[in-house]
């Protein structure tokens, strides 16, 4: 199946903090760039990281037990990609909002995930499913 591609682009506060955690933490490839942004092969998805100073403020809401920060975005990978993704932001030293843990266990849409922030303190969720027809389970 050729699903349509994504196109996000995120406010940033440094951008070489930016390259450093995308580029080489998350192992996004880097497109085109200037002074005041940079593109990035997400998975195939264009993410666009955008210098941006001003943040807003945190909102969070609860989902099964941990405080979810919202917004935020990410990728459903497999599950042995989720868990190395994981070993590479443990080895970064990346603290995590919400520790890789799996969520709703024994129930419809069962998934790994886990929530960090970016260097500019945008909020990723990466999950992984054991059964991709869960992706959207009711």
């Amino acid at each position: 199946m050729n699903l349509p591609r994504f196109h996000l682009a995120m406010p940033v506060d440094d951008l070489a903090a930016a390259a450093e955690f995308y580029g080489s933490v998350v192992g996004c490839e880097r497109g085109r760039r200037s002074d005041s942004w940079i593109d990035w092969n997400l998975s195939g998805h264009q993410f666009v990281t955008h210098l941006a100073p001003a943040r807003p403020q945190a909102i969070h809401n609860p989902v099964d037990g941990h405080d979810v920060p919202v917004p935020h975005f990410g990728l459903i990978l497999t599950i042995p990609d989720f868990h190395a993704l994981a070993d590479r932001f443990r080895a970064a030293g990346t603290t995590f909002v919400i520790d890789p843990y799996l969520r709703f266990e024994g129930q419809p849409g069962e998934q790994w995930t886990m929530f960090l922030h970016d260097p500019a303190g945008n909020a990723l969720e990466f999950k992984a499913f054991a059964d991709d027809s869960q992706v959207f389970a009711t």
